[in-house]
């Protein structure tokens, strides 16, 4: 039996990543739940959360920027792994958007 690597092919982010530790929250279905990015991109991020979701599904990411104020990205969910989380593509993030995600990379990674 051969073992066939999910994470090679055309989903594979090809653009550089960071890991990162943020705390995030995400909404999904109209409820808000609470997650950790452990790496980010401007094309996208995993999300460490128990939360259920399935693929293609679209969520909503909240980003801090300081004094408990938010900014928030829409997504697709690309892939999950139940109870540990799941990976985001970013749908259509705007240069204001890009900016914060770029911050947050800088601000809180190593390069990967």
């Amino acid at each position: 039996m051969s073992i066939t690597d999910r994470r090679s092919g055309t989903d594979r982010r090809a653009i550089d990543r960071r890991e990162v530790t943020v705390d995030v929250e995400w909404e999904a279905a109209g409820r808000r739940r609470p997650g950790t990015l452990s790496d980010l991109s401007p094309a996208g991020c995993f999300v460490l959360s128990s939360g259920d979701v399935s693929e293609g599904e679209s969520v909503t990411l909240y980003l801090p920027l300081g004094d408990g104020m938010k900014v928030q990205i829409v997504g697709e969910v690309r892939n999950n792994v139940i109870e540990i989380g799941f990976a985001l593509r970013f749908l259509d993030p705007t240069e204001a958007q890009i900016h914060v995600i770029s911050g947050l990379m800088d601000s809180h990674a190593s390069e990967r």
